[in-house]
């Protein structure tokens, strides 16, 4: 399993509003979430910036999985204009690299 570590920002004024939004993402999403290999999706705000911690079984071929989803599609018209730059889920992207761990330490 992979953790990634990924960044968006909000664009000034959306916070409540996407606060509001991820109150409780439709079921049918975190079905198809969950479906593409995801186990956890946490999201953190540090004013505008966002920090989503994925723990994915390969995060690749998870955005493979969701770029052409209806449903994800759906929920990516009522988030991107909440966000500085839409996510279209193409390219190939694998989140902020790793610098560190103590556990990879020894």
């Amino acid at each position: 399993m992979q953790q990634i570590l990924s960044r968006t920002r909000l664009r000034a004024g959306q916070a409540a509003a996407y606060e509001e939004l991820h109150a409780a993402v439709p079921p049918e999403l975190a079905e198809r979430l969950r479906a593409a290999g995801v186990h956890d999706w946490s999201i953190w705000r540090d004013g505008q910036d966002l920090i989503h911690l994925i723990e994915v079984d390969d995060y690749r071929a998870m955005r493979r999985a969701l770029a052409d989803d209806p449903v994800n599609a759906a929920w990516q018209d009522v988030v991107n204009p909440l966000l500085e730059a839409d996510d279209d889920y193409s390219g190939d992207d694998d989140g902020l690299p790793l610098v560190w761990t103590l556990k990879g330490q020894g």
